[in-house]
């Protein structure tokens, strides 16, 4: 099956400029975080990321002045995995932005603790991400950054032309053409924010359900790339097709289009770093 360079191919993600601003808060991990090996989940991962985002808004007049932003593409890069239990700090700041939307870099670094369940220290954990984030105004069309939003931001990076690039094949392949059949993934209402669209953690929780087959794919370092392409409201349908390639997974989640359609809602692929 030929398809796009995947996302998981791209480079490793930039670093801070150097002297450049960056906001900072601390979380903790908790045991609805963790998988049943105490492991980060990824939507634990996607949580901090809104909690942080929602945090560095509100310490800001970004809440007055651009407070409507919606992701379209989120990289999360785990070199060393968190387990619980653990104080988890991050680091954001811009990473590159145009008029209209802009590359978040987030940097989580966990400090491991140990308990009566988890005895064994552990090494500090480091999770990258990078989630390019659109500016929209009430009715969720892009609009401009305001001046004071473009001047704080741009003063963290000297990348001021960004562009959208798609990362992830964004098209399916045909059940037919593929060996792993396809399956329902059932959504909850807890699952919808709200302004009743699916909340970006819980594409992630589809994932997870995948990796538990997986389980090489996050032994090691891992990127995942996941590049939301339609809302899911409540009440949709939402079907799961993958694909296994040697060290990769992909993944589309699939929603009913018009009449028999099922069209992509999200894409997502797992694989190694690249060095």
């Amino acid at each position: 099956m030929s398809q796009v360079t995947p996302g998981v191919s791209a480079g490793p993600l930039p670093d801070r400029k150097p002297g450049s601003q960056f906001y900072e808060v601390g979380y903790r991990v908790r045991t609805g975080d963790v998988d049943q090996d105490m492991r980060v989940r990824l939507d634990a991962v996607a949580r901090y990321l809104q909690d942080v985002a929602n945090d560095n808004i509100e310490a800001t007049d970004f809440g007055h002045t651009d407070p409507f932003w919606i992701v379209r593409r989120t990289i999360i890069d785990v070199i060393v995995p968190f387990t619980w239990p653990a104080a988890v700090t991050a680091q954001r700041w811009c990473g590159a932005l145009s008029t209209r939307w802009t590359n978040m870099r987030v940097r989580l670094i966990a400090e491991h603790e140990t308990n009566r369940f988890n005895p064994d220290p552990r090494p500090t954990g480091l999770i990258e991400t990078e989630a390019f984030w659109i500016n929209v105004n009430e009715q969720g069309v892009p609009s401009r950054l305001s001046d004071e939003a473009f001047s704080m931001l741009s003063s963290m990076t000297d990348e001021h032309r960004l562009r959208w690039r798609s990362m992830n094949p964004e098209k399916a392949p045909a059940p037919e053409e593929i060996n792993s059949p396809d399956r329902e993934h059932v959504l909850r209402i807890t699952d919808f924010d709200p302004f009743k669209h699916l909340n970006n953690a819980a594409y992630l929780e589809a994932v997870e359900d995948e990796l538990v087959e997986h389980p090489d794919l996050t032994d090691g370092p891992h990127r995942v790339v996941i590049e939301y392409l339609r809302p899911i409201v409540p009440g949709t349908r939402l079907i799961v097709r993958r694909v296994r390639s040697d060290d990769q997974l992909t993944v589309w989640l699939l929603m009913p289009g018009s009449g028999d359609e099922l069209v992509v809602a999200a894409t997502v692929v797992i694989g190694p770093i690249p060095g």
